[in-house]
């Protein structure tokens, strides 16, 4: 097979080309360097019609599209965008860390500009809609607009009709009254992105599965490619849903048929995977495209990555009345650089669900939403995770909550002894259990050695640049074997100020004077 890009054609020499002729009928025999070859246009939809036929085309955004945008494209992000170019339904199981957001609009650019699609909806984690997709159309597709669907019922209806190339709603917004209806009156959104598709469509019982397969089945004809980086975080029978919404010929149409191929009876109410549950999930997952963050070999070795995590009424009321008083406090004279750092570390408290005393004493503020995201984190993550958690009193109902929810966790602070830690330290690295680490960092930020994770989270920033460097560091050590990423989860507009500067290597004095003097209280 023959590339001449200059003429956006494909040359092959086929014994049989006339079953090429029936099916593209474009294509036309022509001499190339003294023999033969049947010329088809170099397009997605030719290419997908030559896949059909056994002929392995490449896609044609290797050879035609500029990818927009600050950075080059990692070779693995521009595998995954060629692969699902020519994939209507497909799955991007690629780890976390690896690219995968990025690679998935390039795609769709690349569609959009041939005229192969028109719009898409992309349906995500509330944590990614604005710090992870929102932020990778501001900053790479400049001709490109979204709208995120977000607020009141009303809003979100109305926010669909406003005019964008792509429209962002979390997985529990697509359930409000109203908005199957609306997508109904959307065929011009023909490409539908389900992006953590294991979070949102594991279960075919749930509301969320039910109006995505909707959109996806039953409405127009439209495109769908579900991402995650851990298709089966449970058990192998989580991949049955998901194939039944993106490609439902390739699984039994009850799920119990599934469950039987994957899994084995070994007690009344119990259920053991089969040897070779990971062939036929991975049979049944098809088409689908994966790579681990260490195959990436052109990746940095340590990615940093932002999520949102929203406040609660409780949160939020706090959050403004502390402001307030420091707006107040500033006015007056009464914040200097010397006591800033004391002044900031309430509002980074309240961001965290936790309310410091003057004598040392904690009020527990709900604070589930940021929870949820660490939760989220934990799940994409393919090995152990370490949670660093500036404030002690946020430590317990974190690690009460990610046990609630199936982890295996330990909490190191100031108040646990070395030889507890130790013990906790040497299963870490060692043993299966535990799976997180929630920590104060100051307690863990130098010495230790914890390359059994490759994911660290930062529950809000820490106020020492030392402390952060320090405390990253102990996944970046002789004896990793994997790529790291930093996981920065911010709420607030100070913590992002926080983040950026501690990534900046930059001192955080003060950020709070400058941020209360530039910005008015929020409503």
């Amino acid at each position: 097979m023959i590339v001449i890009p200059e003429k956006k054609a494909l040359l092959l020499r086929l014994r049989d080309p006339e079953r090429v002729k029936a099916v593209i009928p474009t294509a036309r025999m022509v001499m190339h360097r003294g023999q033969q070859h049947i010329a088809v246009p170099h397009k997605v939809e030719a290419v997908q019609l030559l896949r059909n036929l056994g002929i392995t085309a490449p896609s044609p955004i290797g050879f035609y599209y500029n990818w927009p945008g600050r950075y080059k494209p990692f070779n693995a992000q521009k595998e995954a965008a060629e692969f699902m170019t020519v994939h209507n339904r497909a799955f991007n199981l690629a780890d976390l860390g690896t690219g995968k957001t990025l690679a998935t609009l390039w795609a769709y650019d690349y569609l959009r500009s041939r005229g192969v699609v028109n719009k898409a909806l992309v349906v995500s984690p509330l944590s990614t809609l604005e710090r992870t997709w929102a932020d990778e159309i501001f900053n790479h597709f400049h001709h490109l607009h979204c709208v995120v669907l977000y607020g009141t019922r009303e809003q979100r209806l109305k926010q669909l009709k406003q005019k964008a190339d792509v429209y962002l709603i979390n997985h529990d917004g697509m359930k409000i009254s109203g908005f199957v209806e609306a997508m109904a009156d959307r065929p011009d959104i023909d490409l539908i992105i389900v992006d953590e598709i294991a979070q949102a469509a594991r279960n075919a019982g749930t509301d969320r599965f039910k109006v995505l397969n909707t959109l996806v089945n039953k409405q127009h004809s439209r495109r769908a490619w579900g991402l995650t980086g851990t298709p089966t975080p449970d058990n192998p029978t989580d991949a049955w849903a998901q194939c039944r919404l993106l490609v439902p010929e390739r699984v039994p149409p009850y799920f119990n048929r599934f469950r039987d191929q994957v899994m084995r009876q070994a007690g009344p109410f119990a259920w053991v995977p089969r040897p070779n549950a990971l062939e036929v999930v991975k049979e049944a997952m098809q088409p689908a495209i994966r790579f681990n963050r260490d195959e990436c070999v052109d990746l940095p070795p340590c990615m940093y990555e932002t999520r949102q995590a929203e406040m609660t009424v409780e949160q939020r009321k706090a959050y403004k009345n502390m402001l307030t008083k420091l707006h107040t406090e500033i006015a007056n004279g009464e914040v200097t650089a010397v006591n800033e750092a004391v002044k900031a570390q309430k509002l980074l408290q309240i961001g965290c669900g936790v309310a410091y005393s003057g004598d040392g004493e904690h009020l527990i503020m709900d604070a589930t939403p940021r929870m949820e995201v660490v939760r989220e984190v934990c799940e994409e993550s393919n090995s152990k995770s370490i949670v660093f958690v500036p404030f002690v009193g946020s430590i317990e109902p974190l690690r009460q909550y990610l046990e609630k929810h199936g982890f295996s966790t330990e909490a190191i602070h100031g108040g646990v002894s070395k030889k507890e830690r130790d013990v906790i330290f040497r299963d870490f690295q060692k043993a299966k259990d535990p799976q997180v680490l929630v920590a104060q960092p100051a307690a863990m930020s130098h010495g230790l050695t914890l390359t059994a994770a490759s994911t660290i989270i930062w529950y809000a920033p820490t106020n020492s640049n030392d402390i952060f460097e320090q405390a990253n560091a102990r996944i970046t050590r002789p004896g990793q074997k994997h790529s790291q990423l930093i996981m920065m989860i911010q709420g607030t507009d100070i913590e992002a100020k926080y983040y950026r500067r501690l990534k900046d290597k930059q001192k955080v004095q003060g950020v709070l004077l400058e941020m209360v003097r530039k910005d008015r209280v929020p409503a």
